[in-house]
């Protein structure tokens, strides 16, 4: 097949399930044509949506804190510590520490909560644990090793809205950066059966503290606010990354860390090097475009940011070194298991072959419903 990229993004074949038009335009790009401008307002618009969620929010307030926040240090999750304090909310920042913090994202975290005055909670998890649960899904052979951090920090941060009476979780996944992500390069992050099913065949640890959510539960939550509301302030607002990053450096002295999610040294290492080397994805071609469809930068612009190395020299040999030392690989056995070939999640039991035509009917039903 010959290579094709999108003319006006960055996607490629690499996405295997990708289409295009007759002028060469990629399904992602159409499709975004359809929606995006829900998301691009004036900011006049973006402040009357905020007002709107702050009462929302306030009405449904049932203990000390009106919401729940995740917080990573990255540019998402900082963003929405800001709008929360320009609205006058109180939430409590939860972050998930899952043994792979960078010191920039430590020192990002601090400084938003010294700056807002916003409580937060740690949350620490059991590394032996988790380090076996990540070491399963490498012996595995699929793709999506970070949905078991996903999944955990969901699953936490809802165990602990629960804990503290809290309505409302705030987030920070927003559509003006994070659409167009290609189905088999990740999988379902709460499909918790996937993840007992690797554990079980690959682990040598049972599952004892690792949080854990069922999708059935994360469904009713997020279609129907069974159990509370799921809000995402960067979706109310014209969300622009470049401007975020700027705004947050001025009022919290903000790191950047140098790509998508790269607050995490693992993700980093998983990012630019598993992926790209073991499954031939590059997930800057995702991320890129869709600054691209969000007018953040130019095409040429994005071309040119793509053709810089994944990593700066010596790096990527002194994040492998550690990488593997933490998570107990030698070079070895970890380079043979980056040789063989990648397995498709569904190989291994899951809760999608019962989760996708749910999801499918409750859409059936919800349009019917609004018809009618």
């Amino acid at each position: 097949m010959e290579h094709q990229i999108c003319k006006s993004c960055l996607m490629d074949f690499t996405d295997t399930n990708i289409k295009f038009d007759r002028k060469g335009v990629c399904n992602h790009c159409t499709d975004a044509e359809k929606k995006i401008h829900k998301y691009q307002m004036s900011k006049s618009d973006g402040e009357a949506n905020l007002k709107r969620l702050f009462n929302k929010i306030k009405k449904s307030q049932t203990g000390e804190y009106d919401s729940i926040l995740g917080l990573s240090g990255g540019v998402d999750s900082s963003y929405v510590a800001y709008l929360a304090k320009q609205m006058g909310l109180n939430p409590l920042c939860v972050h998930f520490d899952n043994g792979w913090n960078s010191d920039i994202a430590v020192k990002n975290i601090r400084n938003i909560i010294n700056v807002t005055g916003f409580d937060l909670y740690t949350y620490v998890i059991d590394w032996p644990e988790f380090r076996d649960l990540q070491r399963a899904f490498f012996k595995a052979g699929v793709v999506d090793i970070e949905m078991l951090t996903d999944h955990a920090i969901f699953a936490s941060l809802f165990k602990i809205r629960k804990a503290h009476n809290i309505t409302t979780v705030l987030s920070g996944t927003n559509y003006t950066t994070e659409h167009g992500m290609p189905r088999t390069w990740s999988w379902s992050k709460m499909d918790l059966k996937n993840i007992k099913s690797i554990q079980k065949r690959f682990g040598e640890m049972k599952i004892k503290s690792y949080p854990t959510m069922n999708t059935f539960y994360w469904l009713l939550m997020r279609q129907f606010n069974i159990g509370g509301t799921f809000e995402e302030p960067l979706n109310q607002i014209n969300f622009k990354k470049g401007e975020a990053m700027a705004l947050l450096t001025k009022e919290f002295s903000w790191q950047y860390y140098g790509g998508k999610h790269y607050e995490s040294v693992f993700t980093k290492f998983y990012q630019a090097h598993i992926l790209p080397t073991k499954f031939g994805i590059d997930k800057r071609k995702m991320h890129l475009s869709g600054l691209i469809r969000n007018s953040e930068i130019s095409r040429q612009e994005a071309l040119s940011e793509l053709n810089k190395p994944l990593y700066q020299e010596g790096e990527l040999k002194r994040d492998k070194a550690f990488v593997l030392k933490k998570l107990g690989f030698s070079e070895k056995e970890f380079d043979l298991i980056m040789l063989e070939k990648p397995i498709p999640h569904d190989v291994y039991p899951t809760d999608q072959i019962y989760i996708v035509p749910l999801i499918k009917f409750v859409k059936w039903f919800l349009k019917k419903a609004k018809i009618s």
